[in-house]
């Protein structure tokens, strides 16, 4: 057991430093979406999500990213098993992009 210790937990440290840097990076990208929301710059993401959606049918909504310096929702969803990306401007709910 102890010798499964001394393996494990150096890697799981070296690991832990990787995941640091991620959410990191999610917060500024969070505080960015904040702050713009907040100026009116960008519409809510609940507001979003619900323009785009019901648009995206027979496909589970995972989730979203951020990107401040275009602002563009990339939301994300799963059907038959691959990943669809859906870029939008965070400005006006319109699709800008789509994967697959």
């Amino acid at each position: 057991m102890s010798m499964v210790v001394r393996f494990l937990v150096p890697g799981l440290l070296a690991v832990s430093g990787v995941a640091q840097a991620m959410p990191d990076q999610l917060l500024r990208d969070h505080q960015a979406a904040r702050t713009a929301r907040a100026e009116g710059r960008i519409l809510p993401l609940r507001e979003i999500e619900r323009r785009v959606v019901p648009q995206v049918r027979g496909a589970q909504y995972l989730g979203f990213d951020y990107d401040p310096d275009r602002g563009i929702y990339t939301l994300k969803f799963l059907r038959d098993g691959a990943v669809i990306w859906v870029d939008v401007d965070a400005r006006t709910g319109q699709i800008t992009g789509r994967s697959r």
